[in-house]
């Protein structure tokens, strides 16, 4: 049962098949087997492929199922096409689309197998793009708000150092009173006379702007900082909703190119190995000799192609003996003299006839 059903899967002619010896059977079920297992592996990398990109297993199942089918219908034709001829060349010739066909097939069954077997490394490689993705976006987030911060970061030291400075100017003022108070400095009378009270009055004044001063700018500060925290959220919330789109950075696309960052060799030792499964039909038919079930189809085709083209000869022979025989009837018959005359009575009568219509048509028309 097995045997028929791979058979059955290399495309040969299973009432031939029947008639030739075992070996030549287990030939065509080994090829059948190998376009068998190619679809079942095709079947295999496009559900895995699919599911990459619809994360769905069961939809992943039912288009790998059809893929599969397909690879399998494809390879079958391949090989039931190829034909053993009397000619190594033209053998050859009549394989190369087939063998092209096929490397397309095994590139196209070979990547998505290559993306499971080296899932690891891949994720290594996308996780590596992933954390350099988000580097890159934070930065090109950042150069939207930091000249933003910066500027009023620097408004905010602006009017610190204008309270630095006032202070500094109010301690002056109140050495100065005070070292007049004492002798040290200025009149250098001790006590507190006029110009100490001019002095104590300037630092008095000058302390009631550094009161009003630091009033003002804690507010300015205030309203800067806030500022500052809004911009400083307002980047936090575009880095954290642009952040799933860089997980989300794993599809098939992004894998495929993470496995041509990997090193190609052990790739392309997979792509070969299916190569060497997907044409392993197509060159055993070409390298084998001739069998008895190639003898057969021939002998099959060849007697279908005679009788066509005896058929088609003998309907050209027919036409042209009836259109020799034809042309001498006619020619027989030109020559009797009753048929002579029968025509010509025939044509006096319809000269006859056209000569009164027209007589009539035109009486009519001049009265």
């Amino acid at each position: 049962m097995l045997k028929k059903f791979f058979i059955i899967c290399s495309g040969a002619d299973g009432d031939i098949l029947e008639t030739c010896s075992s070996g030549e059977q287990n030939k065509y079920a080994g090829i059948g087997a190998t376009v068998f297992f190619t679809a079942v592996m095709a079947f295999i990398a496009s559900t895995y492929a699919l599911f990459t990109v619809f994360d769905n297993l069961f939809a992943s199942i039912f288009f790998g199922l059809i893929w599969g089918l397909l690879i399998f219908n494809l390879d079958r034709f391949i090989v039931s096409t190829i034909k053993k001829r009397n000619s190594a060349v033209d053998e050859f010739l009549q394989a190369t689309p087939r063998i092209i066909l096929a490397i397309i097939i095994a590139v196209v069954i070979s990547k998505p197998l290559e993306l499971k077997i080296f899932e690891k490394e891949i994720n290594q490689v996308l996780l590596e793009q992933k954390n350099t993705l988000t580097l890159n976006n934070q930065n090109q987030i950042a150069e939207q708000y930091t000249p933003k911060i910066t500027a009023l970061e620097s408004s905010i030291n602006n009017l610190q150092q204008q309270i630095t400075s006032k202070e500094k100017e109010v301690n002056a003022l109140y050495d100065t009173y005070i070292s007049e108070a004492e002798g040290t400095a200025g009149t250098k009378l001790l006590g507190k006379g006029p110009v100490y009270k001019e002095k104590r009055e300037k630092h008095d004044a000058a302390l009631a702007e550094l009161q009003q001063l630091k009033t003002d700018n804690a507010n300015k500060i205030s309203n800067l900082e806030s500022e500052i925290a809004l911009l400083k959220s307002n980047y936090n919330s575009q880095v954290s909703d642009s952040q799933p789109i860089i997980d989300g950075f794993d599809g098939l696309m992004a894998r495929v190119n993470a496995l041509g960052e990997l090193p190609w060799l052990p790739s392309f030792f997979i792509f070969l190995l299916f190569l060497a499964i997907e044409t392993a039909p197509i060159f055993a038919k070409l390298i084998s000799p001739k069998g008895e079930y190639d003898f057969k189809l021939e002998d099959a085709e060849t007697a279908i192609k005679s009788w066509v083209t005896q058929k088609v000869n003998e309907r050209s022979m027919l036409l042209q003996t009836d259109k020799a025989i034809n042309n001498k009837v006619y020619s027989d018959i030109a020559e009797e003299e009753e048929l002579y005359t029968y025509k010509r009575k025939k044509a006096r009568e319809l000269m006859q006839l056209q000569a009164d219509a027209f007589f009539k048509h035109q009486k009519k028309t001049l009265s």
